[in-house]
């Protein structure tokens, strides 16, 4: 059953007992996981109320989770209120200029468990978490007696669903633009990246595992592999630019190559890096192959004739295809692909590395490109 609304939304102490006020402006103090209170607290601790064992976490999302826990029937009638005590877990890589992530105590009236608890402000996607349970009991004069805290334990919130990616998709279409023509897939690397694969992968490029740029919820991020190619062309020559971040050296294939009838396209992510123009991720997959199921389970998939940022039509007999202009589209492909099918050959514009996207982390400011699930 979900909880019908949260008292509070507020700091966890981790100095012992800070004053908080909720909603209908009951004063009260909520001590630390140690029991921790001052003197003048509102809060006294009794024996009699059970403390909660066996935390159980289910059915989570990317911003909710389920929770249940095992309490003595004794005094179990005199609960009023849950406290739940909720931490991101601590990331010892993490920057240490960086501001401390706010803890949160959620104040919950005592509903049937397993109970929802539902917050975008407090939750986010991909992201590890530590929780500890209090009950409590209000009483007549506005003040709370309170067991013990429980163990704590953790979990992972999950990756963004089909239904937040499509929120992401409908905000992308927005800001599109107009479709310009094509005809290449493009794919800059080093030479010795080029090198390396002619000489370890018998002249085809391996898919890898995509990196961590772009949504934190992103449910590509990190476990889908696939080729990077690029598809945008300069608006004056209608060919791929001369310049690019990645290395001097560039891949060319003929777009008919990757994209065609026996390949399906998904929607993958949109974001952009704390500038004014965005990025969208697209996947090609042929059907039926691991990248494909992998796709169909967890992305959008979009009809390759007819969406605003690529397709592929047929004109008099061809293949005829175009891109959206208005974003930078990162195309992944989900097979190998032999180095004989197109061309390699070095760019004489120049590498502009701080065009990079590798790992960039996202806006989670701009309007533009999220939405109310975490970044």
């Amino acid at each position: 059953m979900e909880v019908p609304r949260l008292d509070h939304a507020l700091s966890s102490p981790s100095s012992p007992c800070e004053e908080i006020k909720n909603l209908s402006l009951e004063a009260i103090q909520l001590c630390d996981r140690d029991g921790n209170k001052s003197q003048d607290s509102g809060i006294a601790e009794m024996e009699e109320l059970p403390v909660p064992h066996n935390i159980k976490i289910n059915n989570i999302t990317c911003d909710s989770f389920k929770i249940s826990w095992d309490m003595d029937s004794k005094s179990k009638d005199r609960i009023t209120h849950y406290f739940i005590d909720l931490n991101k877990k601590e990331n010892k890589n993490s920057n240490k200029f960086k501001h401390k992530d706010v803890p949160t105590k959620l104040v919950a009236k005592a509903v049937p468990l397993p109970m929802t608890v539902r917050g975008h402000w407090f939750l986010s996607p991909r992201t590890e978490y530590t929780v500890a349970v209090q009950t409590a009991s209000k009483q007549v004069d506005g003040d709370y007696v309170v067991s013990e805290w429980s163990e704590i334990i953790e979990f992972c919130t999950a990756d963004y669903s089909k239904v937040h990616l499509t929120q992401l998709l409908e905000k992308a279409d927005v800001i599109a633009g107009r479709m310009l023509k094509f005809s290449v897939f493009y794919r800059n690397q080093h030479k010795e990246y080029f090198d390396y694969v002619r000489e370890h992968y018998g002249n085809a490029m391996q898919p890898s595992i995509k990196d961590n740029s772009g949504s934190h919820g992103s449910p590509i991020s990190g476990k889908l592999e696939g080729i990077f190619f690029s598809c945008s062309t300069e608006f004056n020559t209608g060919k791929p630019p001369q310049d690019s971040p990645y290395g001097r050296y560039r891949f060319e294939i003929a777009a008919e190559k990757l994209f065609n009838p026996n390949t399906n396209l998904y929607f993958g992510d949109f974001y952009c890096m704390y500038t004014a123009y965005h990025y969208v991720i697209l996947v090609i997959a042929p059907v039926g192959s691991p990248g494909d199921e992998f796709c169909k389970q967890r992305l959008p998939q979009l009809n390759s004739k007819d969406n605003n940022f690529l397709t592929c039509t047929e004109e008099d007999g061809v293949l005829v295809y175009h891109h959206a202009q208005d974003v930078i589209l990162e195309v992944i492909y989900t097979d190998p692909v032999a180095l004989s099918l197109g061309t390699v050959a070095e760019i004489t514009g120049h590498q502009l590395m701080s065009l990079s996207t590798a790992n960039a982390k996202k806006d989670p400011s701009c309007k533009t490109c999220n939405i109310s699930v975490g970044r």
